[in-house]
């Protein structure tokens, strides 16, 4: 009898600790779930990391520094990518807090090459912001020129005036064709913003039907004769729908910027690059633990962006 009340308690006793068992996994399984889905929510609406791939904006960003970037700076959107996937979904402003400001280091997605309605390459880039809506941008030997001021030249960029190109020397790689510009003698050029009209004829059309087909997501600009068609209607005008900004590399001489495929749609803009939080060298050996070590760059890591 005393056994079998034994063997009772026994089985009780391990249902028991099982039953606990069950709820400490269930616990986890949810606090891991929980840990998950915010993880996304805050990459998707509020912060994310991206890895810096190129030299364009050395010294202040090198090739291998990893950056955490502010997504709810100017405002919260929704995410461009379905999360966990790479379906692409209209990206929608949801809250806006402020405009990006001039000098700001932003993020924000490849608007596409010179004559691009659509990018080719789905890439991220960082830059800085030079030129806001409505503003008038002018290099002259490298030096920056915004609405008739000297730009500041930020503290850390590469700028070097010995090889700078000769004014007049035109460069067919350049934002709008057809001017004798090039990356260091460059404009004036007006960066279009909301309501901003223009006049459009046979001889500037060219300069702005990359800008206005982008503005439609499909061709719209054609030529019959001497009319300009937009969208089936004969224009002699055209007034822009969006807001646009214009963006240097800080290693002047080693970036592909709006120099060379023009202005950055607002709703492009991921956010603001706010600190490198790890840095390593491009390249090293990982069999080498010591090179391993030795690629970090520990006078890079925390640094804020400026």
């Amino acid at each position: 009898m005393i056994s079998q009340e034994s063997e009772t308690t026994g089985n009780f006793q391990e249902s028991k600790n099982t039953g606990k068992v069950k709820k400490i996994l269930v616990r986890l399984f949810l606090v891991i779930l929980l840990t998950f889905f915010l993880a996304i929510f805050v990459k998707a609406f509020f912060i994310e990391a991206f890895k810096i791939p190129t030299n364009s904006m050395a010294e202040t960003i090198l090739s291998g520094d990893f950056v955490l970037v502010n997504k709810f700076v100017y405002s919260i959107q929704t995410p461009s990518t379905l999360p966990l996937t790479n379906i692409k979904i209209p990206r929608l402003k949801l809250i806006s807090f402020r405009k990006p400001m001039r000098n700001e280091v932003i993020v924000f997605q490849f608007p596409g090459n010179q004559n691009e309605i659509h990018p080719s390459q789905d890439i991220t880039l960082v830059k800085r912001l030079v030129g806001l809506p409505g503003d008038n941008v002018w290099i002259i030997d490298k030096e920056v020129i915004v609405n008739n001021s000297r730009f500041e030249i930020p503290p850390k960029a590469i700028i070097k005036k010995e090889e700078s190109q000769n004014y007049g020397e035109a460069d067919d790689r350049i934002f709008q064709k057809g001017k004798n510009w090039n990356k260091d003698y460059f404009g004036p050029l007006v960066v279009p913003k909301i309501g901003m009209k223009i006049e459009i004829n046979s001889r500037n059309i060219n300069d702005w039907e990359t800008i206005i087909n982008r503005e439609f997501g499909k061709k719209v600009v054609s030529k019959e004769g001497s009319v300009i068609m937009i969208n089936g209607k004969p224009s002699r005008q055209y007034i822009f729908t969006k807001n646009y900004y214009f963006v240097l590399g800080d290693n002047r001489d080693h970036s592909s910027d709006s120099r060379y495929w023009g202005f950055i749609r607002e709703d492009l803009i991921i956010g603001r690059a706010e600190i490198i939080y790890w840095s390593v060298k491009s390249t090293f050996d990982f069999s080498n633990l010591a090179e391993i070590f030795g690629s970090i760059r520990f006078n890079r890591i925390l640094r804020r962006v400026e």
